[in-house]
């Protein structure tokens, strides 16, 4: 019988990596290992496997249908904050200028500027198209008459993870949605 998989190359079939305790490491960016890094860790008995493809790798003595989704064995507990990173800060502000609220041509603000000794911070920065950016210049929301849509904070990893389920990745094998969706309203 035939089936997609099999036509697959195995470049193409990326696992899915689970903690120990069957929720996903990363939800954006999606937490996925490349076949060799998942077949490594099944050999050295790192992680279970949980759901396949039906796509193989053989040595001359052994054959392994690729794993599509894999568990941890041991537990990584998540950092509570997450690094200050450009990406992440755009994931923080959903990736929308916090000032007119495009999603284009976007670059980082700083609310207080640097010049009236503001930092380089989670609670100073703030997502901003080029355009708006230019346009407040040096001043602060207040004196540019831009006010913020909402005020920059430091986010939890906890708050990325769930901002990051606001937009899925480009490629979702079936046996991956029962991992990634688990919070959404059941069909009746």
């Amino acid at each position: 019988m035939f089936h997609p998989d099999l036509m697959r190359h195995p470049d193409s079939c990326p696992a899915l990596v689970l903690n120990a305790d069957y929720t996903p490491l990363s939800y954006y960016p999606l937490s996925v290992w490349p076949w060799q890094t998942a077949v490594k860790a099944v050999f050295l008995d790192r992680v279970d496997i949980v759901s396949h493809y039906e796509r193989e790798v053989r040595s001359p003595n052994f054959a392994l249908k690729l794993p599509s989704v894999i568990a941890l064995k041991s537990f990584v507990k998540p950092s509570q904050f997450p690094a200050f990173t450009r990406f992440n800060l755009f994931l923080r502000d959903r990736f929308s200028c916090q000032y007119c609220g495009t999603h284009r041509d976007l670059t980082f603000d700083h609310v207080i500027p640097r010049a009236y000794g503001g930092r380089t911070t989670w609670e100073n920065v703030a997502t901003a198209c080029a355009p708006c950016n230019l346009k407040k210049g040096g001043r602060t929301p207040r004196e540019a008459h831009m006010p913020l849509h909402v005020e920059p904070i430091r986010p939890t990893s906890w708050q990325l993870q769930d901002h990051g389920k606001s937009f899925p990745p480009n490629y979702l094998h079936d046996t991956w949605r029962d991992w990634l969706y688990w919070d959404v309203e059941l069909e009746a």
